[in-house]
């Protein structure tokens, strides 16, 4: 399943989102690279307060005060999203570059119809196609994620459809202008199992066919065993763990991954405890000395208290640890 990509749609390097607290600026992402590119499905897993979403909004400029994007660089296609206007970026937003929500109703308005926030969608980025050519691709739109009668549903309202139908919509939206990458926000944590592996199947055919880059934030890991390439594990802000998703899943490196592994309820023998990570995120304002997560780490020694790089393990992983669960490969 995994892939090299044949290029770079999307580069994050040394990414920094900072936050103003009543105690002073403290850092929500912090030193975050990563790349995802044409063609290719990347996720980005972690705990909840990991600095998953916070990197999905920062790449896409929708960080607003008591935030701001400190340090680092989001090179999309070459061009430098944490530079443009914020002019350049409503053109970039729903053309080169979408997101979708947790929430459906985050992208769609309860009081227009469908037809009507597809077809605003097309012309806000092509004012010169006409309204029968724009609400063609709409109907094309919803046929392609899985939405039965697409032109009875245009004109349907939101409250008309159900969550599963709702965020199908939401996707089409993202989907509507060709984009380059698509950052998907746990767009299917409140689906049933059903609906999600239809979800899912659908994104991995779209971005196969399209060449859409697409990077799945979530913390089910079981998602991402079966819809992405490559993997970057984050654990308080940082990226910890990343490569591959076979070989990660199968050996991982960091001991915060191997947790997240082992909690998942496959790998647990019937009848006995499933298996949990000791001890709870750190808060923002108070992380620990060097390795963040060695406080809730069973490998742990003094050395953790230093500043740890991430680090490459062969050719295509990395991770940050010192007592990694993997030897290094020269």
């Amino acid at each position: 399943m995994t892939k090299s990509p044949s290029s770079k749609t999307l580069v994050v390097e040394g990414l920094e989102t900072r936050f103003l607290t009543s105690t002073g600026p403290v850092a929500a992402v912090r030193n975050v690279s990563l790349q995802v590119g044409k063609g290719e499905i990347v996720g980005l897993v972690g705990e909840s307060g990991s600095g998953k979403s916070v990197t999905g909004l920062s790449i896409m400029g929708l960080i607003d005060a008591p935030g701001e994007i400190s340090a680092g660089r989001a090179l999309l296609n070459g061009e430098d999203l944490f530079k443009a206007t914020p002019k350049r970026l409503r053109q970039l937003r729903g053309d080169r570059i979408a997101m979708i929500f947790q929430d459906p109703m985050m992208t769609l308005n309860p009081v227009l119809r469908i037809d009507t926030q597809m077809i605003e969608a097309i012309r806000a980025h092509d004012p010169k196609i006409s309204r029968s050519d724009a609400r063609a691709r709409c109907r094309d739109a919803l046929a392609q994620v899985g939405i039965p009668a697409p032109d009875e549903r245009l004109a349907g309202y939101p409250h008309q459809f159900s969550g599963g139908m709702r965020q199908r919509v939401a996707i089409a939206i993202a989907m509507l202008n060709r984009p380059d990458i698509i950052i998907a926000d746990e767009p299917t944590t409140a689906l049933d199992v059903t609906i999600q592996a239809q979800i899912l199947a659908e994104m991995q055919k779209l971005c196969r066919e399209t060449g859409t880059a697409l990077i799945w934030i979530t913390h089910d890991l079981t998602v991402v065993a079966g819809l992405t390439d490559r993997v970057y594990v984050m654990y308080a802000g940082s990226v910890v763990e990343e490569g591959p998703v076979d070989p990660m899943l199968d050996a991982p490196i960091h001991p915060y991954t191997d947790g997240l592994i082992r909690s998942i309820p496959s790998h647990n023998t019937p009848g006995q405890r499933l298996h949990q990570i000791q001890g709870m995120t750190p808060a923002l304002d108070r992380m620990p000395q060097g390795c963040r997560f060695h406080p809730r780490c069973p490998r742990r020694t003094e050395a953790c208290l230093d500043e740890i790089a991430l680090e490459p393990f062969g050719d295509a992983r990395h991770a940050r640890c010192i007592h990694p669960l993997l030897e290094k490969r020269s």
